[in-house]
């Protein structure tokens, strides 16, 4: 008897991107990435572009870890790009310019799809026929066009040789891989928490026969996550460090130092934009006129040596350490700039509470859609990220109690559960083709 045909599950996250495929004996395995001394699963969904002194005529692309390297190396010489799935369903973005030659979505995508089967090697070497993408109940953006986004989607994949190309919700997948662990009927809530979207499913799992069945029930999604809330922190301990809120002397008038200085903290990897813009020129000049200048001197030496990514990992550790502590230090040191401010959790809650308030009304509106209450639901699986932030936690112990609360492989279970699907025969009830 042959084994079945491999199947292929891609969850393209806004911070990270994990590959699985399916095994002969019905599991699924993760796919690897060396580096180094170390393995990855979890690939960097990041892009970039350079074009080397040696050979203007060449562009030499990097993706993962790798992009990072390139772009930390030669900032001002190379165009990094991360978080591009944040751009999948706005129509607004038609394309950009790198190196002189124009990118669509589905060209950054394909790109970046290339270099992460490059960098796996043999494990991908011979791409199979399926493959089950991951995408979110809601894009991340205003007004996002999710039939715009898939077809965008399509057009990536199909550069790799895909013959099969389906797409299924995220944290559906998520449920897929939880539901290995049920031993009866159960309606499972899956909350999957990404970098740029909060999604959440509802799915009826039941036991006949020795195998397990299931049905969606209800879909809701936010696009806000875990970059929101890097934000926050940024927003309350940086940069008024670096002449936020200030002002400067113009004339005999005072002024505020221009917010838009600061919305490019959103995205480390906009700050070396920032230093590259007209703005630069302008807050050079403030440093003469600031009313806290050193502020304003810390803010250009930040810009101009390139010390966004170094920030970025100060925010990650503070929230690690604030999800493990009801209190922590926030510490960020480079070159002569210190800052370092004790925060408590409760203060932390209530920087993120417009995420949180959004995140429970999409909750909400998958328990009215599905005509449920938290009594109606069995068990809750908690996957990505975020769901460490106890505020995140804090909202389903709440409403549907500790006990019921489930976690485990919150960077692992969506791409898992995906190429579970795609092995799955009633694969049509659980995934869709791009129309």
């Amino acid at each position: 008897m042959s084994s079945p045909e491999p199947v292929l599950g891609i969850d393209f996250g806004t911070t990270n991107t994990v590959v699985s495929i399916t095994t002969d004996d019905g599991d699924a395995r993760l796919i690897s990435f060396p580096n180094g001394d170390e393995t990855l699963v979890a690939f960097r969904s990041a892009l970039s572009f350079h074009v080397p002194a040696h050979d203007p005529s060449e562009r030499v692309v990097e993706a993962g870890p790798w992009a990072i390297e390139a772009y930390l190396e030669e900032p001002l010489e190379t165009r990094f790009i991360q978080s591009f799935k944040s751009y999948a369903a706005s129509p607004l973005f038609t394309d950009t310019e790198i190196l002189r030659k124009r990118f669509a979505f589905e060209d950054l995508l394909a790109a970046f799809l290339i270099k992460v089967r490059d960098h796996a090697g043999n494990a991908l070497a011979d791409l199979p026929a399926r493959v089950i993408v991951g995408r979110p109940v809601t894009f991340a953006g205003q007004r996002p066009d999710p039939v715009l986004a898939l077809s965008r989607y399509q057009a990536a994949f199909s550069r790799l040789g895909f013959a099969d190309i389906r797409y299924a919700y995220e944290p559906v997948a998520a449920a897929f891989f939880f539901a290995r662990q049920l031993t009866a009927d159960a309606t499972v809530l899956v909350a999957d928490f990404g970098g740029g979207t909060s999604d959440f499913s509802l799915v009826r799992f039941e036991r006949s026969g020795g195998k397990v069945t299931s049905r969606g029930l209800a879909n809701s999604g936010v696009g806000v996550a875990g970059d929101a809330f890097d934000y926050r922190i940024i927003d309350r301990l940086v940069s008024p460090r670096l002449g936020k809120g200030s002002g400067y002397r113009a004339f005999d008038n005072v002024l505020p130092i221009p917010n838009r200085y600061f919305s490019a903290f959103a995205r480390w990897e906009q700050l070396a934009l920032l230093r590259a813009s007209r703005d630069m020129r302008d807050i050079r000049s403030l440093v003469r006129s600031a009313l806290e200048p050193d502020r304003i001197r810390a803010l250009v030496e930040l810009l101009d040596d390139n010390h966004g990514y170094r920030l970025y990992q100060s925010v990650s550790r503070f929230k690690e350490a604030l999800s493990a502590s009801p209190s922590a230090t926030f510490l960020f040191e480079a070159g002569d700039i210190h800052i370092e401010q004790a925060v408590d959790r409760a203060e932390f809650d209530g920087w993120i509470a417009p995420e949180l308030a959004a995140i429970e009304d999409a909750v909400n509106e998958a328990l009215a859609r599905a005509g449920l209450d938290e009594r109606g639901v069995d068990r809750v699986f908690l996957t990505g990220g975020s769901s460490f932030v106890p505020a995140v936690r804090g909202i389903f112990e709440r409403r549907f109690g500790a006990q019921k609360l489930e976690s485990g492989a919150e960077l692992v279970s969506i791409a898992t559960g995906l190429s579970l699907i795609g092995a799955e025969a009633d694969i049509d009830l659980w995934s869709e083709r791009a129309s």
